[in-house]
């Protein structure tokens, strides 16, 4: 079971100290077992016996509250670490791998899958202290009557080999369960995103219902009845044949005389007394499942492996130069054919500068904005940086030099500074007049309040916390778009001006081709392939961005 061995590997003493708890309670359950057998069954004087036996009581209450509670403590914070450890390493994870996983997926392991290895920890106790009761049991058993036993134990294992065959196809089920789960998360976020577009065409919100999201849900509803009905199924069996244990045992001890009355009713109360734990163990181990088959989910996602800390080694902040040399970026082939691919891309650029770069719907662009930026590592060629190939460990420095707002940025709150240090005050109160947010955003300390904005707004907020971050490249996808005209106008004659007098390389992919005479380059991305346009070209450009030059 890897959630138990996952909790002996990072947390190896206090486990064996809450099994040396357990090992303890099952002790005193056996001891209180044969303290009545021997003090108040044989022994004729019961009264003598109850301040010793309340004493015993009181004992393996404690005892095993103790267990269970550092059971418990222990799988909560088992729980907080895997928590911790699983949004590292989505952190950690190449963004390409991320897309390929997709968000919905990701989503259902951080809630569905931690949640049912937190439920699995929840339960644990139940299933420690049943199987360490048992064994105890049974051995105190072995010495009272070992026959009786070897009947009664072939009962018992009749009752759980029935009782894992039912198991196995909870497990079974709850695979399948846990797979329709992505597809539920789709749904969500189709309700949610989407919802603008489905309250506006019914008919659409009809078949999104009907055909897809009911489809999904009565899926899982299938797969989760079946898996409680077996789940009950083998909660009842093993209720139901425990009491059949005690009438065996009876039956051998009277109606054959293997042993004595007072034998017979220490099995009965034995086999009572471990009725309880054992339903509870046949009832955790589903959860225990469960976390088997999120911990198998949370493999299958290929995440990066975990690394403490967020240090990056900067070695590259006083760079003048980077080149894309023979870059190419293939994107796998899809149901339709072969997948697109960008390149080879060969593209130098100088700091400083302001490179603009246009393209149609689907030339590239974006994906040759994340192979620049370090976010997607090309499949073939090399990067430079002032003359030397950037290498592996050195890419974490890489991607530091860029700020970027994306066309599906998200709108963080908080102003950051250089190494996560608290922004320039000064820095932030400039840019906040320079892009006329100041009377539109509310500050408490370093955090905007009100992010309910506009889409112009929200992308001058995204600019200037990138701004704020003062990284020496400012990359901006289609940034001005969803601006009004009179502040593009700003923007291309004010702002990106003040920006290249702070020293700031900007990368900007535009269609503004009114303002394209601002850039000191301009590239075009068409059918995956990059180039430079310049004199007629450039000029045909500026008087339309896209139309002119595919023409």
């Amino acid at each position: 079971m890897e959630l138990l061995r996952v909790v002996f590997r990072h947390y190896r003493w206090p486990f064996l100290g809450a099994m040396g708890l357990s090992l303890a309670s099952a002790g005193l359950g056996v001891g209180v077992i044969a303290f009545i057998n021997q003090r108040m069954i044989e022994g004729g004087s019961p009264l003598s016996a109850l301040p010793q036996f309340l004493g015993l009581l009181v004992l393996l209450l404690a005892v095993t509250l103790g267990t269970q509670l550092a059971l418990t403590l222990l799988g909560h914070h088992f729980v907080y670490d895997l928590r911790a450890r699983l949004v590292k390493r989505i952190l950690d994870t190449d963004i390409e791998r991320l897309e390929r996983v997709g968000s919905a997926t990701l989503l259902a392991s951080l809630s569905s899958d931690v949640r049912n290895i937190t439920i699995a920890f929840v339960r644990l106790p139940e299933l420690v202290q049943g199987v360490v009761l048992t064994l105890a049991s049974v051995a105190y058993l072995a010495w009272l009557a070992p026959a009786m036993l070897a009947v009664t134990a072939l009962w018992i294992i009749f009752t759980m080999v029935v009782g894992w065959v039912l198991v196995s196809r909870v497990y079974h089920h709850f695979n399948l369960v846990r797979e329709s789960e992505d597809g539920l998360y789709r749904d969500f976020q189709a309700a949610i995103e989407g919802r603008k577009e489905l309250a506006l065409n019914r008919d659409r919100a009809r078949r999104f219902f009907h055909e897809q999201f009911e489809a999904d849900a009565g899926v899982y509803r299938h797969h989760i009845i079946r898996a409680d009905t077996y789940h009950l199924s083998a909660n009842n069996w093993a209720n139901i044949m425990m009491l059949g244990a005690i009438g065996v045992a009876f039956f051998l001890a009277n109606g054959l005389g293997w042993a004595s009355a007072s034998v017979a009713a220490t099995f009965a109360l034995t086999l009572l007394f471990l009725r309880t734990p054992l339903i509870q163990a046949v009832g955790a181990w589903p959860t225990l499942i469960s976390a088997q088959v999120a911990f198998d989910k949370l493999a299958s996602l290929e995440l990066a492996a975990y690394q403490p800390g967020f240090g990056v080694d900067d070695t590259l902040e006083g760079w003048q130069r980077l080149e894309l040399e023979d870059i190419a970026y293939h994107y796998p082939a899809g149901a339709q054919g072969e997948g697109f691919q960008v390149g080879p891309i060969n593209l130098t650029l100088e700091r400083g500068e302001q490179v603009f770069l246009i393209g149609g719907n689907g030339s590239g662009k974006s994906t040759l904005a994340r192979l620049l930026s370090g976010l997607y590592r090309p499949q073939s060629g090399q990067i430079k940086v002032d003359g030397k190939v950037l290498t592996d460990a050195q890419w974490d420095a890489f991607r530091a030099r860029f700020s970027s707002v994306f066309t599906d940025f998200h709108q963080f709150d908080q102003a950051m500074g250089p190494q996560g240090e608290a922004a320039d005050p000064t820095l932030v109160a400039d840019w906040l007049s320079r892009l006329q947010m100041q009377k539109k955003l509310q500050w408490q300390d370093d955090r905007v309040t009100n992010t309910q904005l506009s889409q112009g707004q929200r992308k001058r907020l995204a600019l200037l916390l990138a701004i704020a971050e003062e990284r020496d490249i400012l990359l901006l996808d289609e940034w001005a778009a969803d601006q009004d005209p009179q502040f593009r106008r700003l923007f291309y004659r004010e702002l990106l001006p003040r920006l290249r007098g702070m020293g700031k390389t900007v990368f900007a992919i535009s269609h503004d081709d009114s303002y394209f005479v601002h850039a000191d380059r301009l590239l075009e991305m068409s059918s995956g392939q990059l180039r430079e346009l310049s004199g007629e070209q450039r000029q045909l450009a500026s008087q339309d961005a896209v139309a002119q030059i595919n023409s």
